[in-house]
């Protein structure tokens, strides 16, 4: 077969793989070099591909080989909570740590497709702090975890792609569950974009932050709310905290635009503050919420603006009010 050809057999997988590889690697960069390996092994030794399996199960084996060959590092992409205790707001420990220590986000559209059913589902398995959670597993049992819990694969089908036996995929899966039991993170509220609540919420939110009305932004929070903002290795918890960034530090975030974006099956925003030069506004943070029991439960303020804005194909300044 011709290499066009065989391109355009790859090709319709490559959205499953990205997201495959992102909810092992924790990075949407490292998810696409993943991936993009994938392809070229997979062209380079298709004439070698007999059909003994499916084309799919062929390409997430190779896709999986990859993933552990990139995943033996000596530290597990994490977030900020997960490394240190929360820090007082009015002395934050602004120490950054290098990109490859953080779990990033993802644009939905370059991991979730398919029918509303489907994309429901793939909301639930890219969430920040679902991936975060894997993160803390040995890449094997993560491994395990993905396909036979997120894609539904038989022990079996696990095992021959693995190239293991059922009974260590059923022991891998055990303990993988129980260390995520373990980790105790809250289930949060399931996105619904077009749910009238989450939408009230999202605007109240957005209304109150542009406005920096910080007592309108405390009411859509939970008590224990949390905000972090990777690469920085600070994060502040409760409202009293926060109240004492906003009006401290984190001033700068006054008269800020959020555009909504699809990052992670959750709410999310392309924040921009307004430009030093005094012509409109320039980026600072893709912002992730998560929502618990109605109310906006962590803030994740993804700093990586230079690489992250781009990813969403998001102009590096905005010279109108977008309100207007």
């Amino acid at each position: 077969m011709d290499r066009d050809g065989v391109a355009e057999q790859l090709e319709p997988f490559r959205r499953e793989l990205t997201a495959y590889c992102y909810r092992m690697l924790g990075s949407a960069f490292e998810a696409e070099d993943a991936v993009q390996e994938t392809m070229v092994r997979a062209w380079s030794k298709f004439d070698g591909f007999e059909g003994r399996a499916a084309l799919r199960t062929w390409l997430y084996r190779i896709a999986t080989n990859v993933c552990l060959d990139m995943g033996p590092a000596a530290q597990r992409r994490a977030r900020p909570m997960d490394l240190t205790s929360p820090c007082p707001a009015g002395s934050p420990d602004l120490t950054q740590l290098e990109e490859n220590i953080w779990v990033g986000p993802v644009p939905d559209g370059r991991v979730l497709a398919g029918d509303p059913a489907e994309v429901a589902l793939g909301r639930e398995s890219i969430r920040l702090a679902f991936v975060s959670a894997l993160q803390k597993l040995p890449a094997r049992q993560r491994a395990v975890l993905i396909l036979r819990e997120v894609l539904a694969w038989s022990a079996a089908e696990t095992a021959e792609l693995l190239e293991t036996s059922v009974a260590s995929v059923n022991s891998a899966l055990q303990r993988a569950r129980a260390t995520l039991a373990d980790g105790g993170a809250r289930a949060g509220d399931t996105f619904k974009p077009l749910d009238e609540a989450q939408r009230a919420l999202l605007a109240r939110y957005v209304q109150a932050f542009e406005s920096f009305d910080i007592e309108g932004l405390k009411r859509v929070l939970h008590d224990d709310a949390v905000l972090n903002m990777p690469p920085f290795r600070m994060w502040l918890q409760g409202l009293d905290e926060l109240e004492v960034w906003w009006r401290g530090p984190g001033r700068g975030c006054a008269n800020s635009r959020l555009l909504p974006v699809e990052a992670n099956g959750s709410p999310a925003f392309a924040q921009y503050r307004s430009a030093e030069d005094g012509n409109g506004w320039t980026p600072w943070a893709i912002t992730v919420l998560e929502v618990v029991d109605g109310r906006i439960a962590t803030m994740t303020n993804h700093l990586d603006v230079e690489r992250l804005f781009p990813l969403w194909g998001l102009p590096m300044r905005l010279t109108e009010d977008p309100r207007l």
